[in-house]
């Protein structure tokens, strides 16, 4: 998944002075670890703007006001301002290593278990799950997946994506774990139940204490940590850390490293990182 900041902004006729646009900044970076330049100012009011139209509010202090003491607004104010961008089978060499370099060395050992920790509307999480079927198929398995937001993970949840969505979906797999839609739903695939009953979606921000999940043999975070300042990539390493087991392996996106951030993975490969064994 992709965690990133919406791209269109929308032209508001509201005014956004640069102190109300200070507090969103820094509402964002204590919610979700986000650090928005200057730049996003005409982003922020563009997206926003909209939602005060659709509750009659006037001003941005005022919606501010109302975000601070409304959690359920306080969400929504999370989602306008941060979209996730995905697709199935993205950055393909980390499903590669997964299939041929990791898997097969965990056959016949106990669960095999995977964290999609920043999963968007379910397109990773699928993705490895038809991987894990392919590879491990009846044996023991399961993926958790989180998101921050909850409009994306209830998409998630459902696992119906436009068919042009699933044109990375090899053509094996997709007739292997997707059924086409019909009816209302023509035009759509949906994941099967075999995959999606694998896969557990929870809403877990990255920046809090981390929930009770278990441990990993691998975990994916990728293309989150790039909206992350040096701090913030340090705390959610640390956090995540004792969830990989030893020998575990870490994923994160092409565009991410971890120099100066921990020293506690090894590379393996770019990208990819290694828990050392205990």
């Amino acid at each position: 998944m992709a965690l990133a900041i919406n791209k269109a902004p929308v032209n508001s006729g509201l005014g956004l002075g640069d102190s109300e646009f200070n507090l969103f900044r820094k509402l964002i970076y204590e919610q979700a670890g986000i650090s928005l330049s200057d730049a996003k100012k005409p982003l922020v009011a563009g997206r926003l703007s909209k939602r005060l139209r659709q509750l009659g509010i006037s001003s941005y202090i005022e919606y501010f006001r109302r975000v601070q003491r409304d959690s359920q607004e306080l969400q929504v104010t999370i989602d306008l301002l941060t979209t996730n961008e995905t697709y199935f089978f993205r950055e393909p060499k980390h499903f590669d290593f997964l299939r041929n370099q990791i898997l097969p060395g965990a056959i016949g050992r106990g669960p095999f278990r995977v964290w999609s920790g920043a999963c968007s509307s379910g397109e990773e999480p699928y993705t490895i799950a038809m991987v894990l079927a392919e590879v491990l198929g009846q044996r023991p398995w399961e993926i958790v997946a989180s998101d921050l937001s909850t409009r994306v993970l209830q998409e998630a949840a459902g696992g119906l994506y436009p068919q042009a969505d699933c044109s990375g979906i090899p053509r094996h797999l997709l007739h292997k774990h997707c059924l086409k839609g019909v009816g209302q739903h023509e035009g759509s695939v949906l994941v099967s139940p075999a995959l999606r009953e694998r896969v557990s979606f929870r809403q877990i921000n990255l920046n809090n204490a981390l929930p009770k999940l278990g441990t990993f043999d691998v975990i994916f975070l990728r293309n989150v940590m790039i909206y992350f300042d040096i701090d913030t990539k340090r705390r959610v390493i640390e956090r995540i850390l004792p969830l990989l087991r030893p020998g575990g392996h870490f994923m994160i996106s092409h565009s991410e490293n971890l120099n100066g951030v921990s020293d506690a993975l090894k590379p393996v490969r770019p990208s990819i990182y290694r828990k050392p064994d205990a």
